[in-house]
């Protein structure tokens, strides 16, 4: 499995980039899908998160500004950046739980990451 993550770069404050990740390879069922992000000199954080059906949780830093989807026919994962702060400059991980076969456990897949810098 997977995990191709896009959409980032250079922006600046106030712009609205929208990240995208795509699951690929052997996927029997896609479970939780989410956003990370890591900082310079900080842990990784959870930014976003959203089940098969649709439940959704977000960071309290994000709620309002972000807003993550996903298309379960496609295995992609989406989040749409608004208004963004120069301390939302980090690398942008997405994150699928994925079951490849039946009967198989779950795994828990990273994308390689994608760097997102606000210029103010």
């Amino acid at each position: 499995v997977q995990l191709q993550a896009s959409g980032g770069g250079l922006v600046q404050a106030g712009g609205s980039p929208r990240l995208s990740c795509a699951a690929s390879g052997r996927i029997f069922r896609v479970n939780d899908m989410g956003w990370y992000r890591q900082a310079p000199g900080k842990q990784r954080e959870l930014v976003a998160i959203i089940t098969s059906g649709g439940t959704i949780n977000y960071a309290d830093s994000v709620k309002g500004r972000f807003t993550i989807s996903r298309d379960n026919a496609k295995n992609e994962v989406y989040l749409q950046m608004d208004s963004l702060k120069a301390e939302d400059t980090a690398v942008y991980y997405c994150n699928a739980k994925i079951r490849p076969e039946v009967g198989q456990d779950t795994t828990n897949n990273w994308g390689r990451g994608t760097q997102v810098t606000v210029s103010s």
